[in-house]
């Protein structure tokens, strides 16, 4: 019987550095990617910041809305249009003194 030697050549070699190559690849682009992990929490992080600036300007609306109605002429406000009148034409009654 004669053995037979089998001579391992660099095949197996670069095989293993290719995949592990892909591998190394796979792992960066999935932490630092464009799709990622900081990504994703970058992403998160500005959805909450967009989230918190809606909230902020439906209050505001709803507020403009409210003085909108208070002054329309279904709904007048006596109170309100006194106060608007002296803040924007700068009226006062005869009898009010002015400290500023």
């Amino acid at each position: 019987m004669s053995a037979v030697h089998t001579q391992r050549g660099f095949g197996g070699l670069v095989y293993l550095a290719f995949v592990g190559t892909l591998g190394v690849y796979f792992t960066f682009a999935a932490v630092q990617g464009d799709y990622g992990m900081f990504a994703r929490v970058a992403i998160n992080a500005e959805a909450e910041t967009l989230k918190a600036e809606r909230d902020r300007l439906q209050a505001e609306l709803a507020e403009m809305q409210n003085l909108t109605h208070r002054l329309s002429d279904d709904f007048l406000d006596l109170d309100l249009l006194d106060q608007q009148t002296r803040d924007v034409l700068g009226y006062m009654r005869s009898d009010e003194i002015a400290i500023r």
